[in-house]
This record gives C-alpha cells, structure tokens and sequence, in this order.
C-alpha cells in the first residue's frame, strides 16, 4: 500500500484507456476525503474491421518486391485521444481553483500517454505517478489504496 499525504484541494486523477475520474480531496492530508470531480467515459469504438480501409496498403519497393504496409490501429488511435481528453479536463480543473499537487494513477501505457500530452505548468504540480488500474473500483478503495488508511 501506498503513503501518499495529497494536499487540500488536490487532484487525483484516475485513469484507463476508457474510463477517467478526476477526484478532490476535500480532506487534507491526514485525513483526505477524495470526491469525484468530473467523470469522463470514452466514445464507443467500434471492431477494427469497420473502420477504416479492408485491406492493408500495398507497397512497391526496389526490384518489384511488394510489401504490405501495417494497417491503422483505430483503437491505439482512440486510447491516445481519449488521455489528451483526460488531460484537457484536468488543465480546465486547475485553471479554476489553485491545485498544489496532482497524483495520477493509470495503467503504464496510458500513463505514457498522459505524461506526452501533459503540459509543463501541469506537470511541476505533479507528487506521484503510480502505474495502475484502480478505474474498477470505489472511490472510498482508491483513497485507503492510496493512502495507507
């Protein structure tokens, strides 16, 4: 278990690749009291195979050979989307309220994600990464998960 102390009036954001939760602590740091702020869920994404082209590019190379070219991975495309999204609702968050520290809690990838589209003003405000899925369960877990109570 994690011993995290997240300030008053900090923003935890909990994420995946199709669902995000952005939570207050209307607590302090001893006591915290995480309350969600804003939920986002992702678009619905349909199967590969209706969207985009039926079969791969073909591509001409030196000497006639012919080489396939890898198709568009729609869902990658919307995953990466979707955390720009998750980011956009926590930059709206901070402009509106003075927020000292940020903790983000995602999956590895999406935790990549969400650090490549994070803004600089953001990202000094930042106290913890942690890579994991904790979307699926209450709230009440994630904050004993993340502080130790």
């Amino acid at each position: 278990m994690m011993k995290l102390q997240i300030p008053r009036d900090g923003c935890v954001l909990v994420g995946d690749g199709h669902k995000v939760l952005l939570l207050r602590n209307q607590g302090d740091e001893v006591h915290p009291n995480l309350q969600v702020e804003q939920e986002l869920n992702a678009p619905d994404n349909p199967r590969t195979r209706l969207q985009g082209s039926d079969r791969p590019t073909r591509m001409v190379t030196t000497a006639s050979q012919r080489s396939a070219i890898e198709q568009t991975d729609w869902h990658d495309l919307a995953e990466v989307q979707f955390a720009k999204d998750a980011v956009s609702a926590l930059e709206e968050v901070c402009s509106h309220r003075q927020v000292e520290g940020i903790v983000i809690v995602a999956p590895p990838r999406m935790l990549a994600t969400i650090r490549q589209a994070m803004p600089d003003a953001i990202a000094k405000r930042i106290i913890a990464e942690i890579d994991k899925d904790l979307t699926k369960i209450p709230v009440y877990e994630i904050e004993r998960h993340l502080t130790g109570g």
